[in-house]
């Protein structure tokens, strides 16, 4: 077993926290003339400005739909439009169907016993009734609620010389059967859905750029504050922004994928503690041509979505958060959060968000790879001028071997003189 001691859990206001807009540089208090003398592309860049998201910090989808007109449609699938009502909808509609069915067939037991001539022989004795002490409207509704919730108080009874009534007694005994399916179905269903799971679990509120085992990656961090764990948990992310094609086609909010390790395995998570997600930052990255002077002025979101199944309920739970520009710190990494303890490891969530400055180089890694290459060409200079000053010995000690061999045959030459003498 696990042995985790969630600490210092996250309050409310710091989970549900929502940054609609980047970090912006307020206009410094200056008298009238000097904020006039201003230059004007100054005060447009120090102006607020707003960020519209697409996904919003809490994982709420920020689009609506408008100018829906095929609106039969959300009734072809009944169940799941009554399940995405709000509450107050939904508990509306669940009164609102038992009343009206109540009252229905509260109407029709009422017209059975005044078609019959019922009201009329209320106080005879020897007259049989479709339904015993069924004497108005009102006992009528009241018998409908006891059919149809099988109460049987045992005051009004179906008689037997009534065969319209036994009919119509099967009819709703049988519709009430569905209604109650259907409903408390939706109830049950809406009750157990995983939304509410997904509020314990945590994104950090800023994703960092810094450097890890020499290259750069894009990060951040998520956590789980239950200890009934998630089952399958896997981590995606996507790069929301808008682009242009070659021909000219506008593409707005286009989706990139970012590879957060899915090819190693890496996505698949075991979320019993916190845990930072590395985006490497390569050719294949959409950060590829990305520089830290460059960052503040792309518009563009990372949208992160967690998903994995409930381990008490075993239904599918999906979190999502998301990142814009403002919210990516370059040059940072996250304080760690698990230290080791007498017999079991700790998680500090007070120091889940926090973040530290590293030494970060701000080129992009388009260009970091470029220096690199550009650092290997002085090895080949070196190989090259090694091979010229080999080649420099070589002919150095080929001419000595030639001064030597000609004084060796002058001094053959010198002794063959002397011997002749």
């Amino acid at each position: 077993l696990c042995k985790l001691d969630h600490t210092n859990v996250l309050e409310g206001d710091s989970m549900d926290q929502d940054v609609e807009s980047p970090v912006a540089i307020h206009q410094p208090k200056l008298p009238k003339q000097a904020r006039d003398d201003l230059p004007r592309h100054i005060s447009r860049d120090r102006t607020k400005r707003k960020i519209q998201r697409y996904v919003r910090k809490d994982g709420k989808c920020n689009v609506h739909h408008g100018n829906v007109r095929e609106t039969y449609r959300y009734l072809t699938d009944i169940f799941t439009t009554l399940v995405d009502l709000k509450w107050r909808f939904n508990l509306l509609i669940f009164v609102m169907v038992y009343t009206v069915t109540w009252l229905f067939f509260g109407m029709i037991w009422w017209l059975i016993a005044y078609i019959r001539g019922d009201m009329d022989h209320i106080e005879d004795p020897s007259w049989t009734p479709c339904v015993t002490n069924l004497n108005g409207f009102v006992s009528a509704f009241l018998f409908s609620i006891e059919t149809e919730t099988t109460i049987g108080y045992g005051y009004r009874v179906i008689t037997d010389k009534c065969p319209e009534g036994i009919i119509l007694l099967l009819i709703q005994s049988v519709l009430g059967s569905i209604v109650n399916a259907f409903m408390v179905g939706c109830m049950f269903v809406k009750i157990s859905q995983p939304k509410k799971r997904a509020e314990t679990l945590v994104f950090s509120t800023h994703a960092v750029i810094s450097m890890r085992d020499g290259k750069l990656c894009l990060m951040f961090r998520v956590g789980d504050l239950r200890n009934s764990h998630i089952v399958e948990a896997s981590i995606r992310a996507k790069l929301i922004k808008s682009k242009q094609t070659s021909e000219g086609e506008f593409i707005p909010l286009n989706q990139t994928d970012i590879n957060v390790g899915y090819y190693t395995g890496d996505d698949r998570l075991f979320l019993v503690s916190p845990l930072i997600i590395s985006h490497e930052i390569n050719q294949q990255s959409p950060f590829w041509e990305i520089s830290k002077a460059q960052l503040p002025k792309e518009e563009l979101e990372i949208v992160v979505i967690l998903e994995g199944m409930v381990e008490a309920t075993g239904m599918t739970c999906q979190a999502r958060s998301s990142y814009v520009t403002s919210e990516i710190l370059w040059g940072y990494r996250f304080t760690p959060v698990l230290t080791l303890e007498d017999g079991f490891y700790e998680v500090d969530y007070n120091s889940f968000h926090e973040t530290y400055e590293t030494s970060t180089p701000s080129l992009s890694a388009k260009e970091l790879a470029e220096l690199a290459s550009r650092a290997e060409l002085p090895l080949s200079w070196s190989v090259s001028s090694k091979l010229n000053q080999h080649a420099e010995l070589e002919t150095e000690e080929e001419e000595k071997n030639v001064e030597e061999q000609t004084e060796r045959n002058g001094d053959v030459a010198n002794l063959e003189n002397e011997s002749k003498v």
